[in-house]
């Protein structure tokens, strides 16, 4: 039997919102850092005289390095406790950011960018994790919002604030902006993070060391063989199979493995419960619909529109301010009402939006492009927070880390799928354009229908999440009293 700590779920309002402070400013760092590095990637191939083949492990290294982290989360948590491991990982990808801002080459910028990816895997696990004990089933919506500002938010102001260090300062600060973050984040969490360890049966957690070498490098290859799908345009390619299938392989091995373990890194038995089952699949599948926008809209603006980069992020914003205002309202209504029917109403909303950019043509209106973005965005943001929900709802405390690491691979994989399959749909779609334009350029309108072929895709995938979406709970949590004891009534979240 394992038993978590359990005082911060009667935490009053004051210490939550002080918790809430430091979960945030770690998404923050990890999101943002992930977009302003990808507006850097011209910028590298040219100070640093290299390929778009070797810079690509800039992003792919850091993209590795997070989802092998990732499943040692949840046993990592119980063994150390919160505040350690957060202090910890937060110090990884500080000491990894900054020697990333002293790179000299493209070889020691991977580098320092995997160790940079080591510890951002594992903050926002941890960020999602203790938020959700810390709430209580009675809150947990409006607080699980908290984790998605920054995941929504990264992609549109990323861009923006890449975009100007990059211009007006050095690419070097786009990491160098990280260490303060860090420090006041690592300095906040050991005042309000709770630093109690789980005991399991008497004991602390062990590691389990055999699906720690299954789970880990299945997800590294998966993710890996997807996104070599991406770069070569076809799931065909002798390598991508290889990764792929070696992934599987070892992600059967993990669940044969899990199913005879007493304590699996990976609690298998999680998804005999409904809810947590379809919450992870709609994580999964919704992942097309979020990168949908996020990845082909941009690249939209850029190649058909002729926009800057800068501009192009810019024009993201409806996306985020729809987004915004979507999360206070779904927090506050998934307590009341349950996760089904908002998480129902924001795919719909999200589908409405992708319609709209099946249509897109050389000369779309941009008035069009930013209603349809922020009724997208409005969509995605009102799913996010319920799916969350839906996955805590009806667990133990001592379950939550190490359903949070199931729900964090869940969401690693459908990102890495949905621009894997984004990728080889356009450049299928677009391969005419590029010969049917005059002088050796695309012809703008016939790639502008390779983008709204492509946007068929996310439609398609967004009307399947339909369907496990209709499993989540559909009414307001259970009440419970939690036991009022003197330590719970002054409620410090620290310990």
């Amino acid at each position: 039997m394992s038993t978590a700590p359990q005082p911060a779920a009667g935490a009053p309002q004051a210490s939550i919102a002080k918790l809430a402070l430091v979960i945030l400013l770690g998404g923050v760092i990890v999101q943002l850092d992930s977009t302003m590095t990808n507006v850097a990637i011209n910028q590298f191939i040219l100070d640093f005289h290299s390929t778009i083949s070797t810079i690509q492990w800039v992003g792919t290294g850091y993209l590795l390095a997070m989802t092998l982290a990732i499943p040692a989360t949840g046993w990592a948590m119980e063994r150390f406790g919160p505040r350690t491991l957060w202090t910890a990982t937060v110090l990884v990808f500080l000491v990894g950011s900054v020697l990333a801002g002293f790179a000299w080459s493209a070889e020691s910028l991977i580098i320092f960018r995997i160790l940079q990816g080591l510890g951002g895997g594992m903050i926002v696990p941890i960020a999602q994790a203790v938020l959700a004990q810390a709430a209580g089933p009675d809150r947990l919506g409006r607080l699980m919002a908290i984790i998605a500002v920054p995941a929504m938010l990264a992609p549109v102001l990323g861009p923006v604030l890449g975009g100007w260090l990059i211009t007006d300062v050095s690419w070097r600060w786009i990491f160098f902006i990280n260490v303060p973050i860090c420090l006041l984040t690592i300095g906040l969490a050991w005042r309000y993070m709770s630093g109690e360890k789980a005991v399991v049966n008497g004991r602390l957690s062990r590691l389990d060391w055999m699906g720690l070498a299954l789970l880990s490098p299945a997800c590294a290859a998966v993710v890996y063989g997807l996104a070599r799908a991406g770069n070569k345009g076809t799931f065909g390619e002798g390598g991508v199979i290889a990764f792929l299938i070696a992934g599987v392989v070892l992600l059967v091995g993990f669940v044969l493995h899990a199913l005879r373990d007493d304590e699996p890194l990976l609690d298998l038995r999680l998804f005999r419960a409904r809810s947590f089952a379809a919450s992870a699949s709609v994580v999964f599948l919704s992942g097309i619909v979020l990168f949908g926008a996020i990845i082909l809209l941009p690249l939209y603006y850029q190649q058909v529109a002729g926009l800057t980069p800068l501009r192009a992020g810019l024009l993201l914003a409806p996306q985020g301010l729809g987004m915004a205002i979507a999360l206070i309202i779904a927090g506050r209504l998934s307590d009341k009402i349950g996760p089904r029917p908002i998480v129902l109403v924001g795919i719909a909303l999200a589908a409405a939006g992708a319609l709209v950019f099946t249509q897109v043509g050389a000369d779309t209106s941009r008035l069009l492009l930013s209603v349809a973005l922020a009724v997208s965005g409005a969509g995605l943001g009102a799913a996010t927070v319920p799916v969350l929900v839906g996955a805590y709802r009806g667990l133990r405390q001592e379950q939550i880390p190490r359903a949070t690491t199931a729900i964090r691979i869940f969401q690693q994989l459908g990102g890495a799928f949905a621009g894997a399959v984004l990728a080889v749909v356009l450049q299928h779609a677009s391969a005419s354009a590029a010969t049917a334009g005059r002088g050796g350029r695309p012809d703008p309108a016939a790639l502008a229908d390779a983008y709204g072929q492509t946007f068929w895709w996310v439609l398609g995938f967004a009307a399947v999440a339909l369907l496990p979406a209709l499993l989540l709970p559909g009414g307001p949590p259970e009440k419970r009293t939690p036991p009022q004891t003197p330590a719970a009534e002054e409620a410090p979240v620290a310990s």
